[in-house]
Order: C-alpha cells, then sequence, then structure tokens
C-alpha cells in the first residue's frame, strides 16, 4: 500500500508540474486531455486511481512521455529494470497485462513496454499526439494489430510499425498467450499547444 501511495505521490508532483511549465490551468488541461476538472484536482492531491487511458492523454496533452508522469528523477546513468518490479498499468479481464518499462531521456524519448495479451482480449489505445511513432515486436505467439480499423496480423518474430496518432488496439489471437515489446517513439521538444 506504501509502495501504491508513494507512486500516485510521484505522479500528482508530475502532473502539477507539467502542467504548470505548461502555463496551462485546471480546466484547460482537463479540456485538452478530456478529462475532468474534478478528476485532474484528485489526481493532483494524490487521490483516486488514474487508469492507463488517463494517463496516455494527460501524457499526450502536456507532451511528455508516460513514464515522466510515473518516474522520480534517473537514478545514474545505467538503468536497469526487471519487468515483475513495474506494476502493470493495464490488465485485462482474462489476465492481459501491459507494464511500461521505462523511457529514455533526450530530446527524443522512446517508452519501451512489456505486453502480455491473453486470445481474444483486445486493449484499445488513445490515438497520440501527431508524430508519435510505435512499433510492436511480438516475442511469443501471435496478436491482431488495428490501425484505423484495418487488422494485421503480427506473429512471434516479427515487427509492425505504425504512426500512433491514428486509433488502434492491439488483441491477442491465437490459441496461446501473446508476449511482446512495444516502442512508443516520442516527436521532439514539447508538443504544440492546440
Amino acid at each position: 500500500m506504501a509502495e501504491t501511495d508513494a507512486a500516485l505521490r510521484t505522479v500528482a508532483n508530475n502532473v502539477r508540474a507539467a502542467r504548470l511549465r505548461a502555463g496551462l490551468s485546471l480546466e484547460e488541461l482537463g479540456r485538452r486531455a478530456q478529462v475532468s476538472k474534478g478528476a485532474l484536482v484528485g489526481l493532483e492531491k494524490a487521490q483516486g486511481n488514474p487508469n492507463l487511458a488517463t494517463l496516455v492523454r494527460l501524457a499526450d496533452t502536456l507532451g511528455i512521455s508516460v513514464s515522466d508522469l510515473m518516474q522520480g528523477r534517473p537514478e545514474g546513468r545505467v538503468r536497469v529494470v526487471t519487468a515483475d518490479a513495474v506494476a502493470p498499468l493495464w490488465t485485462g479481464e482474462r489476465g492481459s497485462e501491459a507494464r511500461l518499462l521505462l523511457t529514455t531521456s533526450g530530446p527524443a524519448p522512446v517508452e519501451v513496454w512489456r505486453w502480455r495479451l491473453e486470445p481474444d482480449e483486445e486493449y484499445p489505445s488513445h490515438p497520440h499526439q501527431p508524430g508519435v511513432l510505435e512499433t510492436v515486436s511480438v516475442t511469443d505467439g501471435r496478436m491482431t494489430l488495428v490501425v484505423d480499423g484495418t487488422e494485421y496480423p503480427v506473429e512471434a518474430g516479427q515487427t509492425a510499425t505504425f504512426d500512433g496518432n491514428a486509433p488502434h488496439a492491439y488483441r491477442g489471437a491465437g490459441a496461446g498467450t501473446c508476449h511482446l515489446i512495444m516502442t512508443v517513439h516520442l516527436p521532439p521538444g514539447p508538443a504544440a499547444a492546440s
């Protein structure tokens, strides 16, 4: 429980700091990210339990990575992350899950995710800001990648890439569990105000 409280405090501090850096009021951030002002007030007070879709919308609106919302300052030059040490940001009813392992630093950060998709379980992703590029590399099993309504089968040993600003979803396919590594390549610099 203390770990969860500490993680929520980190998210609260990071959302508030990013919002202030962007010069946005709670109302304006809520409007742009499609998150209620009440939810934002609660989040900045380290209350509630924001879901992955909310964190993605906030990060995209603020022009930062989801990791930037969730992590404290980096510790040292090399980070080694064990997937089991990172709590899932999404869990499906059938046991699927998505874990954000880390985000690289630099002018064009890359998020590294580890996913497990059970057969026929689907995660519909919120379209990202323009300039976001995603890749999915299936390491075991099969999945169906849905981009802008078109389905693409991706099997073990295959990698797909696509523009993340289109509506997209990830779905487990076949009889067994699908394991994949996903990267989200963020555009350089802060997002343009819209």
